[in-house]
């Protein structure tokens, strides 16, 4: 049984940034931790929003878990394109995600599990695709194509029993029907996806 563990609970509101080319777009991708415990409810974590709620919330993909497990292999791509130093940690939040976790990754992630916390409920619904933005606030061409090819996505999560979460806080998984996994979903999606 995995040993689930929020590292960081993170939030940010929709906001213009300059990126690449001379442009700017609207984005809520550079989330900042929380330190006290955040409500939870249907459509979120309080104080979050979503740029573009077409591709991004809902029901369905209320939160977005990532795996803290992935960050190096981000810091180290992210170094070699030049868009972060080598000795620089990437920050809680980096991904967009608005929990940074540790002990579940995408391979053991299964769609209809639920993470039951001490005050809250979530159901592991679907991959995240990563959208025309993430190029873009990534800070390099080739990051959605990274992603794709090492499947590190991270995952979205519907609220079954609404409440707080708080970093530092563990989850147990009910274990759903099992038959497909995040990273299959994944793989599925991206192939029939057509990324720049």
């Amino acid at each position: 049984m995995s040993h689930i563990v929020i590292r960081s609970v993170n939030t940010a509101r929709a906001q213009r940034v300059s990126v690449p080319g001379g442009r700017t777009v609207l984005t809520a991708h550079g989330k900042q931790p929380v330190s006290a415990a955040v409500a939870v409810g249907p459509l979120g974590v309080e104080g979050d929003e979503q740029a573009d709620p077409t591709v991004h919330g809902g029901r369905g993909k209320a939160v977005y878990a990532y795996p803290h497990e992935h960050y190096a292999f981000w810091k180290t791509v992210r170094s070699q394109a030049r868009v972060q130093l080598w000795d620089e940690d990437p920050a809680p939040g980096m991904m967009g995600e608005n929990l940074t976790i540790t002990g579940l990754l995408e391979t053991h992630a299964w769609i209809g599990d639920r993470l039951r916390f001490a005050n809250c409920t979530l159901a592991i619904s679907e991959p995240r695709m990563p959208c025309g933005k993430f190029d873009a606030v990534m800070g390099f061409k080739q990051a959605s194509k990274m992603m794709v090819q090492s499947g590190f996505c991270g995952f979205y999560l519907s609220v079954t029993i609404e409440g707080t979460l708080q970093a530092g806080e563990e989850a147990e998984v009910v274990p759903g029907p099992r038959q497909v996994t995040i990273a299959e979903a994944f793989r599925s999606r991206a192939g029939r996806q057509h990324l720049r």
